[in-house]
C-alpha cells in the first residue's frame, strides 16, 4: 500500500470518528430522543435544541396516559404557586386563596395563549387542566360552539380536547354537561368523545375537570376514563403544530378561569 493510501485510510478513519463524535454529542431535540439514548433518564429539566436555539423543557420521564416516558413540556401553569402569573392578556381572579386566569373584564368570546411545539415531531398529546366557572355558564347551549376551556393544535385549530362548563350538577337541561345522567344534549363532531365536563361554583372546594365531587346527575361525567387526564394518540400521524389553550364564554359576565394546567407531547 502506498503512502497516500494510508493517508486517505487515515484520514477515512478520523472522519468516521468525528461524525460518530458529533454524532453523539449533539443536543437532544425532544425528551422522547433522550429516553431512546439513555433510558434511565429521570424526569427533571433538560437542554434541547430546536432549528435555531436552545432551550430548556421539562421531560416527564416516567409512565404517563398510560404511555411509556419521554413527554415534553409544552405548557405549565400552577396558580396555588403565589410567584406565578397568568398568561399576558389575562385577568387574574382572587377570592378565599384561590388564584385563577379568565377572559379580560367585560370581554365576549375567548381569550387564548399559544404555546410553541419548538419543532418538535409528535403524535401524542397528554395533559390536564382544572378550571372554575364564572356566572351562569352553558356548556354547550350558548351562541358559540362550547363554553369552557379547549385545547387545540395549530393555526385550523383542530380540537384536541374540550373542558365543558356545565351549569347545574343535577338535572338533563339543556345547559348541564352532555355526559350527565338522561342528558339529551347533543355533542359537535368536531368535540366528539373527546372532552370533560363538570359544573360547580367559582372558588368553591369543587374545581372544575378533576374527576372529583360530582353531583348524582353528574355522577357519570366525574368517572370516565382517565381523568383528570386527557390523551390523544394520533398514531402514525405526526405533527410539530403549536398547542392553543382557549377559555371562551358568550356573555361578558360569564367566564371559565383555569388554575392549572400542564401539557405534554411526544
Amino acid at each position: 500500500t502506498s503512502t497516500a493510501g494510508v493517508v486517505d485510510d487515515i484520514l477515512l478513519i478520523a472522519q468516521e470518528l468525528l461524525a460518530i463524535h458529533n454524532d453523539s454529542t449533539a443536543l437532544p431535540t425532544s425528551c422522547k430522543e433522550i429516553k431512546e439514548r439513555q433510558p434511565l433518564s429521570p424526569s427533571g429539566v433538560y437542554l434541547l435544541s430546536n432549528t435555531s436555539s436552545t432551550y430548556n423543557a421539562y421531560c416527564n420521564m416516567e409512565e404517563l396516559c398510560s404511555s411509556t416516558g419521554g413527554w415534553t413540556r409544552l405548557a405549565y401553569l400552577d396558580m396555588t404557586d403565589a410567584t406565578q402569573n397568568c398568561p399576558s392578556g389575562f385577568s387574574l381572579y382572587q377570592s378565599g386563596g384561590v388564584r385563577a386566569c379568565g377572559k379580560q373584564i367585560r370581554q365576549n368570546g375567548c381569550i387564548s395563549v399559544q404555546f410553541p411545539s419548538h419543532n418538535i415531531s409528535y403524535s401524542q398529546v397528554c395533559g390536564r387542566v382544572t378550571g372554575y366557572t364564572y356566572g351562569s355558564i352553558d356548556a354547550l347551549n350558548s351562541g358559540q360552539e362550547f363554553e369552557g376551556v379547549s385545547i387545540t393544535r395549530g393555526s385550523s385549530r383542530q380540537k384536541v380536547w374540550s373542558f365543558l362548563a356545565g351549569n347545574r350538577e343535577v338535572g338533563s337541561s339543556s345547559n348541564s354537561c352532555p355526559c350527565n345522567t338522561g342528558s339529551s344534549v347533543s355533542v359537535p363532531a368536531s368535540i366528539g368523545n373527546n372532552y370533560f365536563c363538570e359544573s360547580g361554583i367559582l372558588y368553591t372546594s369543587d374545581p372544575l375537570w378533576d374527576g372529583q365531587g360530582c353531583g348524582s346527575d353528574e355522577a357519570p361525567c366525574c368517572n370516565v376514563p382517565g381523568i383528570p387526564w386527557f390523551h390523544r394518540n394520533y398514531g402514525s400521524n405526526t405533527t410539530t403544530d403549536y398547542i392553543e389553550l382557549r377559555v371562551c364564554a358568550n356573555f361578558n359576565d360569564e367566564d371559565s378561569p383555569v388554575s392549572y394546567y400542564e401539557i405534554y407531547v411526544k
